[in-house]
Order: structure tokens, then C-alpha cells, then sequence
């Protein structure tokens, strides 16, 4: 079993910065990858960014070069940092930490952690 617990969404001006904080616990030497999904109201949950165990990256293309995505495997804590934010940022965000076991993915999810991007 894996454990995910985000932190540090808030309120935030448009133009402003973020950074997110999630922290594994548990079977963390079986995460393979770990990413951030978002969810806004009325919309599907969507991949904002994700990284591998090797440290490979992908974003979405609404993020690219605003939003960058960083793991500290001494602390078990992947990070977005997010930069110069939108108002269509505002969702909910969750970490997800993926797992292979044999031929099947088990995905894992954080409680999730608002983010709002308003005057």
C-alpha cells in the first residue's frame, strides 16, 4: 500500500506562484512514477504533470514552461511548483503515484488540495 498526503494549495493572485507538496509513504520502493492530476468542477480529472523513477518528465501542454514538476527521493516528496498561474488553474489537485504489479497499474491518490486563482 501506498500513502499520499498533498499540501500547500491555497489562494492566489493570477500572475502568482504555488508550490505543491506530496509526501509517500508505505510501498514507496514500488512507485514507479508519481504525477499531479487536476479537477476542476463540471470537468474530467486531467494529468498536469508527471515523473518517473528515472526522472523523466511530461506536462500537460497548458503548463509547459509555467509549472515544473521535481522529486526528493531522501524525503519521498514530489513538488510542482507552479508559476505564473491562471484563473483557469483553479481546481482541486491530486498527487497519484502509479505502481506495477506484473501487467497491471495501481494507481494511488492523495485527499487532493484546492487551488484557486482569483483576485
Amino acid at each position: 500500500q501506498v500513502q499520499l498526503v498533498e499540501s500547500g494549495g491555497g489562494l492566489v493572485q493570477p500572475g502568482g506562484s504555488l508550490r505543491l507538496s506530496c509526501a509517500a509513504s508505505g510501498s514507496i520502493f514500488n512507485i514507479n512514477a508519481m504525477g499531479w492530476y487536476r479537477q476542476a468542477p463540471g470537468n474530467q480529472r486531467e494529468l498536469v504533470a508527471a515523473i518517473t523513477r528515472g526522472g523523466s518528465t511530461n506536462y500537460a501542454d497548458s503548463v509547459k514552461g509555467r509549472f515544473t514538476i521535481s522529486r526528493d527521493n531522501a524525503k519521498n516528496t514530489v513538488y510542482l511548483q507552479m508559476n505564473s498561474l491562471k484563473p483557469e488553474d483553479t481546481a482541486v489537485y491530486y498527487c497519484n503515484g502509479k505502481v506495477l504489479r506484473g501487467a497491471i497499474v495501481h494507481d494511488y491518490w492523495g485527499q487532493g488540495t484546492q487551488v484557486t486563482v482569483s483576485t
